[in-house]
């Protein structure tokens, strides 16, 4: 009988290998790190997190990501680099001593006071964290500084190239040069290599197909589908305040959302009972949690809930 894959103690890092190719021994590396480094990361997560990921950036960053022919792994990973960034200067904002003489008062909104101290910069701060996920890319060529500035000007975006070094400089170090960032696709990938060498009966090309559609989708609703299981998890319309801030962690969960993202792929291609189960099987979250994030999900894609099947 093949070996099936799940969590469980094994060896450190893998190198990255073509989509189908991974042996089995790669494969549980890849999902033990993946597992370790989702659950350090989760402990970490603030109130401002996803405050950067709303709409409008994301699909700023994936047309910027389309529009130079890169591999949709940089836009996702340029997200994560973003929304570390401001995190981490909304941090230090806040941190930071108020000078001798100045006014103590506290903005209405930390986000708010960040944005007009760096809208002029924002969209060369976008820009960088592609830059840099572009460079650290195995499968998509790297925007150079001259390809970066015709861009930019392209856009109405004038730069200079001393600019948009300076520009790279700032992110890196208030990222304190820590870009080894995962992202959401990464985990929907491993994911379905694993649920390849498990069910080999699974469709595999439609659903990896399909789940770029729905990760994109997700990405560009998140705020309103984990509004939705927000409510379906606390069973309120209204959650309270220390709810939300419970729920954050949910919200930065790359491998709910992973599982998430292939059960929604897999509902659309009628194989949802045979993928589901083996995702619990794989990562240990329940199948509970998968069906109530791709209700929430589907609820969106359809447009009225009434609409969506009940899942069980």
């Amino acid at each position: 009988m093949a070996k099936r894959l799940f969590f469980s103690p094994s060896k450190s890092n893998a190198a990255g290998v073509k989509f189908g190719e991974a042996s089995f021994d790669l494969l549980t590396d890849f999902l033990v790190n993946l597992d370790k480094r989702n659950k350090d990361n989760l402990p970490s997560s603030t109130k401002y997190c996803g405050n950067f990921k709303n709409k409008r950036v994301i699909e700023y960053i994936l047309l910027i990501t389309k529009e130079l022919r890169l591999d949709p792994l940089v836009g996702y990973h340029a997200v994560e680099l973003l929304q570390r960034f401001m995190v981490k200067y909304i941090e230090d904002f806040i941190t930071a001593p108020t000078p001798k003489g100045a006014t103590s008062n506290r903005p209405r909104s930390y986000e708010d006071a960040v944005y007009n101290k760096l809208k002029d910069k924002f969209p060369l701060i976008i820009f960088s964290c592609v830059q840099l996920a572009s460079k650290l890319s195995l499968h998509s060529h790297i925007i150079d500084n001259n390809t970066a500035v015709h861009f930019l000007h392209s856009v109405s975006c004038t730069v200079s190239k001393q600019t948009l070094l300076e520009s790279e400089l700032m992110v890196l170090k208030g990222l304190k040069f820590r870009l080894n960032v995962l992202n959401p696709l990464t985990y929907v990938e491993i994911l379905l290599e694993v649920l390849g060498h498990n069910e080999p009966s699974v469709p595999m090309k439609h659903l990896y197909h399909y789940c770029h559609h729905v990760l994109q989708f997700i990405s560009l609703e998140r705020t309103a589908i984990y509004e939705t299981l927000l409510m379906t998890t606390t069973e309120r319309v209204s959650p309270s305040r220390e709810q939300r801030e419970q729920f954050v962690p949910v919200t930065e969960d790359c491998m709910l959302l992973g599982v998430g993202v292939i059960a929604v792929a897999a509902f659309i291609l009628r194989k949802w009972e045979q993928v589901v189960g083996e995702l619990s099987h794989i990562t240990r979250i329940s199948k509970r949690s998968i069906t109530d994030f791709a209700h929430a999900t589907l609820v969106h894609i359809v447009g009225i809930s009434s609409s969506v099947t009940p899942l069980s």
